[in-house]
């Protein structure tokens, strides 16, 4: 029985080519969309699950509350919170290990030199993280001169020699022998950037700030990270342990603040918080895509649904005749379902063409690197059930609508489709046209939103600067010399050092002073120490006072502050010539600069002061000059840093391109919305090619008609384009409140937002309405110009 109905099935799709093309095409890329979306989303859901431990592995996070209950939660810990949790909470945990931030670090091997990211960590660190041990002892970093390494630096420093013992220069300071090699972490891990691994025991006696650190609880300069035991809550854990810090703090003077465990699970998905917990973050695209894979495949089944009843009158003669030889509608209904799962199965084929012809494009978009998994049988499993599923969907509506036609009244040439046979289909092409419109407004909406904040002036300049890391000690010490020698090579306009570089804002301090100030408030200021050239190399704008400069010896006491952290201190009096306090010591402020967005374009700045100390900086910004050609100027400034800093590679980074990289999150949705916008409105697109193809056909002799008596080719064109004008005109009314509701939530997770134009509607609604009729006119002009003798020559 099932084989006859699917050698009708066949027969059917090779009798009606253009309409099993397009019902084929728009499924495919329907099912397409919504693989590379399953994909796309599987990536990210299984985030960190690369680690065998990652149900119990968590980061110790800080919140920050002021004196109006206001929290604020980020990663930074004291150096002492790792003992303290061992000592008082030991039975709660496996592992605790402390670690430093992820930073670059010269590596030499003979006379090859390079850069790696890499973190120092307490030897428990590799087990607890479940490191893939391809060579050597994953225990390796109990040696204080050992480190670990993954397999491509192995392969980069050593080439196909055994790494093992071998030893590598770290920072042009000491040298470390190679303990293990471990497996390269996946992209999709918080860790996949580190290269290596390197020994805590080590680090915290290589100065003496760092010694002092042991015991410091307001340093927050690190990181920690545990393993629950078994039967541990985290939930409940965070509860008991608090105030772990607190208890050697004095919370009048030096703040309030508490502990966070923050579940490994969460760290992807959840990194947004608020009073406190985590309460968002990629999961809000998790749903969007989600959102937007569903509809998109419903497109493409509506697609099959509105051309398999459009086609109605044309099978309902098969209908008849079957009924009439016996058939019971059951029958006729799993003889519609098998031939719309057929079609879902052909589809399935080239939907996998599909996705494997976007998947370099997708995974540029997407910043990712997925791959068909080929070898997966439960992949494949799913996929064919999923198949099967869209076929019965898509089938469900015509083989239900099909199987209820009346014989008699078929075979006596009475039956007619009836004046409100076409609603159905019509309510489903408004449905598709709103979700289509809808995908457009948004898309315009994201990248209004991204420009609207790449439109905000930065206040320092935004080309021809560069950024070197001061990564190892042959370049301190020898400002003077650097800038000089830079400044020879005519191609440097300045040279500045600085604790922080222009796109971020690496220090918060509180324990801020002056006259006036509330004594039970804490304010916190964003803290850098730059050079006396800081200001002349970056443009910065001066709104008061004068720069820094090596001219006033009073300077090494001397702070500058921006805008924001003038109105935190909130002064009657004139700020410039006032003084603050800060670390015991009186501080002078001798001008105010315009805000400078160094962080988050889309957050209001960071109250921040700058402090005049070259001791403190770590960070060598140069300005290049602007008539200079690139190429040359980066060749010559390479020249002067070989020769003060002869044992590392010349690493730069450009600050323009740091600076958009804090876009990357919202270019990189945009780009997907508009590439799945893309697909959808072409899957629309298909579905009304076909429909309006029918149209034509199924009114060829009223056209004939019309053109006999005199119809015009602009009178039937607009004759059978209206129809479909009308719906997509319905649609927009549908759709603009749906997108705004929607986009007005999403664009208030911004402090710095675009408005909601109304010119994005216009826009969208008419781009649809463009897109439709041109759709249509190829099929409604080809009817109008065509022969109506050839129409009419059988009546």
């Amino acid at each position: 029985m099932f084989k006859n109905y699917f050698k009708i099935a066949w027969r059917n799709l090779i009798k009606n080519k253009i309409y099993s093309i397009i019902n084929i095409l728009g499924l495919a890329a329907g099912m397409a969309v919504a693989i590379l979306i399953a994909l796309w989303i599987y990536d990210e859901v299984t985030f960190d699950k690369y680690h065998n431990n990652h149900k119990q592995l968590a980061q110790v996070m800080t919140t920050y509350i002021d004196n109006d209950g206001k929290m604020e939660t980020g990663p930074a810990v004291c150096m002492p919170i790792g003992d303290e949790l061992r000592n008082k909470y030991g039975s709660d945990f496996k592992n605790i290990s402390m670690a430093s931030w992820n930073f670059g670090h010269v590596l030499a091997v003979g006379e090859k030199k390079i850069t790696a990211q890499g973190v120092w960590v307490e030897s428990n660190f590799p087990s607890m993280f479940s490191l893939k041990r391809l060579k050597g002892n994953m225990n390796g970093l109990n040696d204080p001169s050992s480190i670990l390494i993954n397999a491509s630096l192995a392969k980069t420093l050593f080439g196909d020699a055994d790494p093992i013992n071998k030893m590598i220069r770290l920072d042009n300071k000491d040298n470390y022998k190679v303990a293990g090699v471990f497996k390269d972490f996946p992209h999709n891990t918080t860790l996949y950037d580190v290269k290596l691994f390197l020994p805590w025991k080590k680090y915290i006696t290589t100065e003496q700030w760092l010694k002092d650190a042991a015991t410091q609880w307001n340093n927050h300069s690190w990181q920690a990270f545990v393993q629950v035991a078994d039967n541990i809550n985290m939930e409940k854990e965070t509860q008991k342990i608090k105030n772990v810090v607190m208890v050697h703090k004095n919370e009048k003077r030096e703040g309030k603040e508490q502990a966070y465990i923050f579940p490994m699970d969460k760290w992807h998905l959840y990194s947004d918080f608020k009073d406190g917990k985590p309460t968002g973050g990629r999961i809000q695209f998790i749903w969007l895509f989600l959102i937007i894979g569903v509809f998109v495949l419903l497109l493409a089944c509506i697609n099959f649904m509105n051309l398999s009843t459009a086609r109605s009158e044309k099978r309902a003669k098969e209908v008849g005749i079957r009924k009439t030889v016996g058939s019971v509608r059951s029958q006729l209904i799993k003889q519609f379902l098998s031939e719309s799962v057929l079609v879902a199965f052909v589809s399935f084929i080239f939907s996998v063409l599909f996705v494997i012809l976007l998947m370099p494009l997708f995974n540029k978009l997407a910043d990712k690197n997925i791959e068909l998994p080929w070898s997966n049988g439960f992949f494949w499993l799913i996929a064919l059930a999923f198949t099967f599923i869209t076929g019965l969907i898509s089938g469900s509506y015509p083989a239900f609508y099909l199987s209820r036609f009346e014989p008699i009244k078929v075979l006596k040439g009475t039956f007619r489709a009836g004046r409100f046979a076409s609603l159905p289909r019509k309510i489903l092409v408004v449905v598709q046209f709103t979700f289509s419109i809808a995908l457009i407004i948004g898309t315009v909406i994201v990248y209004k939103q991204i420009q609207f904040a790449k439109n905000r002036p930065v206040n320092y300049r935004s080309e021809g600067l560069i950024t070197i890391n001061m990564s190892t000690p042959d370049l301190y010490g020898h400002y003077d010399a650097i800038r000089s020698d830079l400044l020879a090579t005519g191609v440097v306009d300045d040279m500045a050092e600085s604790s922080s570089p222009t796109t971020n804002v690496w220090s918060n301090q509180i324990g801020f002073n002056w006259q006036g100030k509330d004594p039970n408030t804490l304010p916190s200021f964003g803290t850098i120490a730059v050079t006396e050239d800081f200001g002349k190399t970056i443009g910065w704008k001066l709104k008061e006072g004068r720069d820094f400069s090596k001219d006033f010896a009073t300077d090494s006491l001397a702070m500058i502050l921006n805008e924001s952290a003038v109105k935190q201190i909130n002064m009657k009096d004139d700020i410039v010539g006032q003084t603050i306090q800060f670390n015991d010591k009186k501080f002078h402020v001798i001008g105010v600069i315009k805000d400078m967005i160094m962080e988050s374009p889309y957050k209001p700045v960071t109250p921040t002061v700058f402090l005049y100390d070259r001791n403190w900086a770590n960070i060598i910004t140069i300005a290049i000059k602007q008539d200079a050609p690139v190429k040359d100027a980066l060749s010559k400034i390479e020249n002067v840093f070989k020769k003060y800093n002869p044992a590392a590679p010349f690493d730069y980074t450009f600050n323009d391109e740091d600076y958009a990289k804090k876009f990357a999150d919202e270019q990189r949705i945009g780009d997907l919305a508009t590439f799945f916008t893309i697909l959808a409105i072409f899957i629309s697109c298909l579905g009304l090619f076909g429909l309006a193809s029918f149209v034509a056909e199924q009114r060829k002799k009223e056209i004939g008609v019309r053109k006999v008596l005199g119809a015009s080719t602009y009178n039937l064109w607009q004759m059978l384009s209206k129809e479909f004008a009308l719906l997509v005109i319905i649609s927009c009314f549908i759709a603009i409140p749906l997108a705004w509701y929607y986009l007005h939530h999403w664009l208030h997770q911004y402090d710095y937002r675009t408005t909601i134009s109304w010119w994005v509607f216009i826009v969208s609604g008419f781009g649809a309405l463009i897109i439709t009729l041109i759709t249509v006119s190829f099929q409604a002009i080809k009817a109008a110009i065509a022969n109506p003798v050839e129409s009419l020559r059988t009546e």
